[in-house]
């Protein structure tokens, strides 16, 4: 996107819809400047990444994977604020991680 351009949001959002049209809501959700990929368990998730990246390939468009590396080698929380930033992400990701925060509220 040229920068500076007010509404690139909408139009990477409207590329990504029309790119993906065919996964949207089966395994591809598109969120402002993220697509989401969800599915029932590893081996079908690692199908779907591979046709994920193969449809972006074949489009000549790229993904940033330094943004799932920040969350791979996210450090352990050492005050409050780390703590409620590291749930505020999870909690996004709740909707579509089965599980994710389950280890985390435990009620004695």
């Amino acid at each position: 996107m040229p920068f500076g351009l007010t509404n690139s949001p909408a139009v990477f959002m409207d590329l990504m819809n029309r790119i993906f049209r065919p996964y949207l809501d089966k395994f591809v959700v598109v969120f402002i400047d993220d697509i989401l990929i969800y599915s029932r368990d590893e081996s079908e998730h690692t199908e779907h990444l591979r046709i994920v990246l193969q449809t972006l390939r074949d489009k000549k468009l790229f993904a940033k994977f330094n943004k799932i590396l920040a969350i791979v080698y996210w450090k352990p929380p050492r005050n409050v604020s780390d703590v409620r930033s590291f749930l505020g992400l999870a909690g996004y990701y709740r909707h579509f991680v089965k599980g994710i925060l389950d280890d985390c509220y435990t009620y004695d």
